[in-house]
């Protein structure tokens, strides 16, 4: 049994700025832990798989093609592949969510201007 603690773990290089940690990282699948802090946002982007959102913590604002919707704990978002999608903290508490993508991409993430 392999058991990962996002607390424990370094943040990930990437290019949006914010904490990102990987939970989990194989052949299939990539998963992980964004906490956005009050003002900060993912860069829009467009990923070449599908992108799941669970809303751990926080309200987010989510964008998904041409909806841009603030969302709860607990909800799910599905992003299809090759649509730009992002994330917004527009509040003044932090945001958590997990990131899955699924499965794992073999090219890179376009990120948008």
């Amino acid at each position: 049994m392999n058991i990962t603690n996002y607390k424990k773990l370094e943040v990930a290089n990437n290019p949006h700025g914010v904490n990102v940690f990987k939970l989990y990282d194989t052949d299939d699948a990539l998963i992980m832990h964004i906490l956005i802090k009050s003002s900060e946002a993912l860069k829009p982007h467009i990923t070449p798989v599908d992108v799941a959102f669970y809303v751990l913590e926080g309200k987010p604002t989510i964008l998904v093609g041409e909806e841009k919707i603030q969302v709860a704990k607990d909800d799910i978002i599905e992003s299809p592949k090759n649509i730009v999608h992002c994330i917004y903290n527009e509040t003044n508490e932090d945001v958590r969510v997990l990131v899955m993508k699924l499965p794992k991409p073999t090219t890179a993430t376009k990120i948008l201007k």
